[in-house]
């Protein structure tokens, strides 16, 4: 999973895969061939619905302001490049190693 997480000086990127329209939002796993973090996402992907769910799921999962994470690249598609401000990458890695 480690893969899927780098550390710039302005905090931790994620490299996501998303699938919209699930049951329920959470962590599915991780794609190795992808390298990717699969979430699934329980709003459909219509006019930012699923991107802002995304956001408020991070911010919750991570305890951090959904101010502080930022959707840097795949505003419309279902891989997407999170920007985490301003978080320690030990605490990301541990977060996710129990989802």
């Amino acid at each position: 999973m480690k893969d899927a997480i780098k550390i710039t000086r302005e905090g931790v990127i994620l490299e996501l895969e998303i699938s919209a329209g699930a049951k329920e939002t959470a962590i599915q796993g991780y794609n190795e061939w992808r390298k990717r973090i699969e979430v699934r996402i329980a709003q459909r992907a219509q006019k930012g619905k699923a991107n802002g769910e995304l956001i408020s799921f991070l911010s919750d999962l991570f305890n951090v302001n959904s101010k502080n994470i930022e959707i840097i690249s795949g505003l419309t598609s279902s891989k997407k490049s999170v920007l985490i401000l301003q978080k320690n990458p030990d605490e990301i890695l541990e977060i996710l190693s129990r989802k």
